[in-house]
């Protein structure tokens, strides 16, 4: 072996000989791992899983470029990738011992089963532990674990996810990403090249082997299995996509699909008044900061007022308005519309205090009132004070609590203000996120009123805590947790 045998000369020396000429160029297989994309996205309810798959011939870039571009133009956080990589079986002693005559190519290779089991265990709407493999001792970390949250879209990426018709079922649109350019079933050797050239780039670096070692693993096992097993699966693909990332029409369309299928949270389609902002990287980010355990108490509650004003502003978004047309400094008219001016906020104490910061920085001068309702059991909900506008009838209410969990808190609170006067359809009730149970027990209570949040989280537990939630929003908001 030369010197500097990691040289790009060398590789493309040793990639481009007489060993490998003839080849197709769709037969060369980059990874064992993350060369083939096959993503299943799974839908609460009512819709049904989807997937993608890219071309395992492919080198990763590609891949990496299709999903990465996928994910950015979502902007959706009900996003979450499972690797098959992670679900290669640990070598046995003797299997270690001849390790160069082990296929991580094949079929077998993978523990199908406990991929079948997490994907199931994520579409029922429970978090999985999967587990971490390491390429270089080719067994998996012991007691080492990446907890994957369920979410409405699984993409599950590898090189077989097509092989095993129990994984395909999962699967509810399946996208074929071929990289690969045929001339006469003989391979572009440029192409090629670069190729082989990121392969062993890959395996030499990242995973401590040898060039000779990747270049025979290439021949003996990944050239059979892409003819064998990879380029056999193509056919259950429901759309396949040349160029892989360079296609952007394709992955555009891809995007407006996902969008059309995501559209809003299922139970927004069960009730036309439920309302979730829509989620973009920096919400993600700020529920990810919030919900940490362990977060400064600054940086609460500097999150939590960034996230209440987005809810807030949204909110004001679905009072009515009047036309009304003014003069600019430059004596154009404009047309536009005036606010709402009967208004006022409702906080539910204590938790609700927290959002009127932000009610009065964007309402001058509004009237808030508040009610403070005790909490016995899981049901028995105490009215203890209430202090509201005397003119409420005649207003439009936002009414304010960070988490709606069961429903029961907020739905006497309701039904105080409809006591009061306010008709049903002028309460926005605002929070930051909602449990599943809370917004059946207020929505189908009380249907001509509008919920607006930014979050509907998954459950709730026996304990009667949204999960994942965030804790007691209201000690931590104002350092009474501990």
């Amino acid at each position: 072996m030369p010197e500097d045998s990691s040289s790009i000369d060398y590789v493309m020396e040793k990639a481009s000989g007489p060993h490998f000429s003839g080849l197709r160029l769709d037969g060369l297989l980059s990874s064992p791992s993350k060369s083939s994309i096959s993503s299943p996205s799974h839908f609460r309810s009512a819709v049904p899983p989807f997937s993608l798959i890219s071309d395992p011939a492919a080198p990763n870039q590609p891949f990496t470029t299709v999903c990465d571009m996928i994910i950015q133009q979502l902007h959706d956080h009900r996003i979450v990738l499972v690797n098959q990589d992670s679900f290669y079986r640990g070598l046995t002693s003797e299997e270690l011992a001849r390790v160069q005559e082990y296929n991580f190519d094949h079929p077998d290779a993978f523990d199908t089963e406990q991929l079948l089991h997490c994907i199931n265990t994520l579409k029922s709407g429970q978090p999985y532990q999967v587990p971490i493999y390491d390429f270089k001792t080719h067994q998996r970390k012991a007691d080492a674990f990446r907890q994957v949250n369920a979410c409405d879209v699984i993409i599950l990426e590898g090189i077989l996810v097509f092989h095993d018709s129990r994984v395909r079922d999962l699967m509810n649109m399946k996208i074929f990403v071929d990289t690969g350019h045929r001339l006469n079933s003989m391979i572009t050797s440029c192409n090629a090249d670069v190729r082989l050239a990121r392969r062993i780039r890959r395996d030499t670096v990242e995973r401590g082997r040898d060039i000779d070692s990747v270049l025979e693993q290439y021949a003996k096992f990944v050239k059979p299995a892409f003819d064998d097993f990879v380029l056999p699966s193509k056919k259950y693909a429901d759309v396949i996509i040349p160029r892989g990332g360079d296609n952007h029409v394709a992955v555009d369309l891809i995007v407006q699909h996902i969008h059309t299928k995501l559209g809003q949270h299922d139970l927004c389609k069960i009730y036309p008044n439920v309302f979730v902002i829509q989620s973009t990287f920096q919400i993600r980010g700020m529920h990810t900061l919030i919900r940490e355990k362990d977060i400064s108490k600054h940086d609460f509650v500097f999150y939590s007022d960034r996230l209440i004003r987005l809810v807030v502003e949204h909110g004001l978004g679905h009072l009515p308005f009047t036309e009304k047309q003014v003069v600019t400094p430059t004596g154009a008219v404009y047309s536009g519309v005036d606010f709402c001016k009967k208004l006022c906020g409702v906080s539910v104490i204590r938790s609700g205090e927290s959002m009127e910061n932000a009610l009065r920085a964007c309402c001058k001068g509004i009237k808030i009132g508040k009610i403070l309702i005790h909490r016995v059991g899981d049901n028995g909900m105490q009215l203890i004070y209430e202090k509201l506008p005397s003119d409420i009838s005649e207003r439009h209410v936002l009414l304010m609590d960070p988490v709606l969990g069961t429903g029961n808190s907020a739905s006497q609170a309701i039904e105080l203000l409809i006591q009061k006067g306010v008709p049903e359809s002028h309460i926005i009730f605002l929070n930051l996120i909602s449990a599943p149970e809370g917004i059946h027990c207020v929505c189908k209570r009380f249907p001509s009123l509008k919920i607006v949040t930014s979050e509907i989280d998954v459950c709730i537990n026996e304990e009667y805590r949204v999960i994942p939630g965030l804790g007691e929003f209201g000690d931590r908001y104002f350092g009474t947790d501990d």
